[in-house]
């Protein structure tokens, strides 16, 4: 250890020369230091400030120590800036850390994040101040996404590069069903539309492909089998490889765009009809005058000329076409709506009872023909030939749509009140009000049409067969629209066909159609569930389950009637309606099945009972009941069963 002063030189030389080097580097570090460094005194003023203050606040230093520091900061967070350096002073706390806003020159404000120490021996703080203005901002818009993923009404998602949620927001699973859990980590692919699947992997991957966003639709599938209509907006980020998007549920603008285009299209049907029988009216107009020549001079020949004429037989031959040609003039003009009407008041019932062995004899031998017609029908005003001939066309027209084979053409009969909903999906709705109708439904087991066929199958000169005028069916829409009627056409290929006739009643019924009373008096007791789509069948069958003396419960579709059934275990018997939307009575029967194999279940539809049953054969049908029915009849299925 040196002791002379000789020996103590280097070394203060050496210390000094330290302790200068580390004030050089202090001060270049004060100087430089992207971070706001300061003195302040007990007093409240600044003493020592580094440049970077006058670059972030935009003052200059003397502009800042003058004044009282705490002029700088925001009214907001004074106090708190306040107690934090007084207190710690106060209690000797050697650091402490907090944060407040300090004003610029223009008026803007800055973030800091403090750390200062105290000295209160000499009533001073030594603190630097960092600025985290843009990490608050940043904060604060996050904050502002996350409410708005939270909250919003549209559907926010984003996926990894396989396609798998990573993310969904609340209303996802609202619209969807799903929970969060079945979603987040499963394909996006999965819960889209098998429709819809490889145009949405098409847009995925062009849009990945060129990097911008993307805009789409598509159907997805929610939890209970229906599915929704989603108008989409997409980005993909390259640089994280995941897709972000964004989706709005449009399901009841497509049902109104859907309405749209087929009132459209039913109007555009209804004007080329009309323009079609102003021409087809005019012709047979002509023609009949025409025909009214022919006729008339060939009768005068037939009068005046030798009955030993050779050309006796040519004149009979010109009377028959000339009886051929007027017959098709007929069609014209009922196909036009202005067909000469005999009308008067008609039990439709009876007329069929009338026709039924022409129709018979007109039919293929291995066809059988089911008359099921409901007493105490209200009368309709209406010329029998006219109905002859609607009736007449149809039957044979089912009889060659099922050719060859075996196969049951019914005839039924009934009476039903149509509201607006009902009368919307008729042909010829324009041309009728809510009201009483009795119908003339004539089914078929045939081979049935698509969709594409059904829409012509009322044009003039369109038919299937490989001969024929295409008139018939024509003709048939023409006597419906004289007599202020409608038609609806129920037909899937392989499926047969269904042509159902409304007319309007003459007056009101004598008594409701299909309710009498009973000699007995057997009572049912329990719950039992009806399901269908149809709201007049759900109305009259409830009247008629109470008249037996059950509990009933109704339900719209098989997706309701399978939970309605999960909430009453003790239901004794479900009358389920084979055809549904979203999930049909076969698929619905299944279920229920599942849920309790003992249930007892009465198939209902408007197909024969041979048709229906054959797919559930060995399954465990209960019953069938053909629409219409009669309260003796739901009564004796029932009773068979119970």
């Amino acid at each position: 250890m040196p002791t002379t002063t000789t020996e103590i030189e280097p070394t203060i030389r050496r210390d000094r020369k330290m302790a200068d080097y580390a004030l050089e580097q202090f001060y270049l570090f004060f100087e430089n230091s992207s971070d706001l460094l300061c003195i302040a005194d007990i007093s409240g003023y600044f003493k020592v400030l580094s440049p970077s203050w006058e670059k972030t606040l935009g003052y200059n230093n003397e502009e800042l120590l003058r004044r009282p520091y705490v002029d700088f900061i925001h009214p907001e967070d004074k106090d708190k800036t306040l107690n934090v350096v007084q207190n710690n002073l106060k209690l000797g706390i050697p650091v402490s850390h907090f944060e407040n806003r300090f004003c610029c020159k223009d008026g803007t404000y800055k973030c800091f994040s403090w750390a200062a120490n105290s000295f209160p021996e000499n009533n001073v703080v030594y603190a630097i101040a960092r600025d985290i203005t843009d990490r608050k901002q940043i904060e604060h818009e996050r904050e502002q996404y996350y409410i708005f993923f939270k909250t919003s009404r549209d559907m926010m998602c984003f996926t990894d590069p396989n396609g798998a949620f990573i993310n969904v927001n609340p209303v996802c699973t609202e619209i969807l069903g799903f929970s969060e859990a079945e979603l987040v980590s499963k394909p996006f692919i999965d819960f889209i539309h098998p429709d819809d699947k490889q145009k949405t992997l098409d847009e995925m991957a062009r849009q990945q492909t060129i990097g911008s966003s993307l805009a789409f639709e598509n159907r997805y599938i929610c939890k209970d089998g229906s599915f929704r209509w989603l108008s989409w907006g997409a980005v993909y980020n390259r640089d994280e490889k995941r897709t972000y998007a964004i989706a709005r549920d449009i399901t009841e603008i497509k049902k109104l765009e859907e309405e749209k285009n087929l009132l459209e299209q039913q109007l555009q049907h209804v004007q080329k009809l009309e323009s079609l029988g102003v021409l087809a009216g005019g012709i047979a107009h002509d023609f009949n005058n025409i025909l009214t020549s022919i006729v008339g001079n060939a009768d005068l020949a037939l009068m005046k000329i030798n009955p030993e004429s050779p050309i006796i037989q040519n004149l009979h031959n010109i009377e028959q076409a000339a009886s051929r040609a007027a017959d098709l003039a007929k069609q014209m003009l009922a196909y036009s709506g202005k067909g000469k009407f005999i009308v008067k008041k008609l039990d439709l019932g009876l007329l069929l009872e009338e026709m039924l062995h022409m129709l018979e004899v007109s039919i293929s031998k291995k066809v059988v023909l089911r008359l099921n017609t409901s007493p105490n029908l209200p009368s309709i005003e209406a010329d029998p030939s006219q109905m002859n001939q609607v009736i007449m066309n149809l039957v044979i027209n089912a009889s060659e749509a099922i050719g060859d084979k075996s196969g049951v053409i019914s005839i039924t009969t009934g009476c039903m009140d149509c509201d607006e909903n009902y009368l919307k999906g008729t042909w010829l709705a324009e041309n009728i009000t809510n009201g009483l109708y009795v119908y003339l439904e004539i089914a078929d087991t045939g081979c049935g049409m698509d969709k594409e066929t059904v829409a012509k199958i009322f044009d003039p000169f369109f038919t299937t067969k490989f001969t024929g005028r295409g008139l018939g069916m024509s003709a048939v829409m023409g006597i419906v629209r004289g007599h202020k009627g409608a038609i609806k056409v129920y037909s899937e290929p392989s499926k047969g066909t269904t042509f159902k006739i409304l007319l309007p009643t003459s007056g009101k019924p004598a008594e409701i159609f299909n309710v009498e009373s009973f000699e007995d008096d057997w009572k049912g007791k329990g719950k039992v569930l009806l399901v269908d789509d149809e709201e007049t069948v759900r109305g009259i069958g409830n009247e008629m389950l109470k008249e037996l003396g059950f509990v009933a419960i109704t339900a719209i579709d098989g997706l309701e009637a399978i939970e309605v059934f999960k909430q009453n275990p003790d239901i004794a018997l479900v009358i389920l309606d084979l055809t549904m939307p979203h999930i049909d009575g076969e698929q619905c029967f299944r279920e229920l099945k599942r849920l309790n194999p003992d249930v007892k279940v009465i198939m209902s539809s408007g197909y024969n009972e041979q048709d229906v049953t054959q797919k559930f054969v060995g399954k465990g049908l209960t019953g069938f009941i053909q629409k219409p029915y009669k309260l003796s009849a739901l009564k004796e299925v029932i009773q068979k069963i119970m």
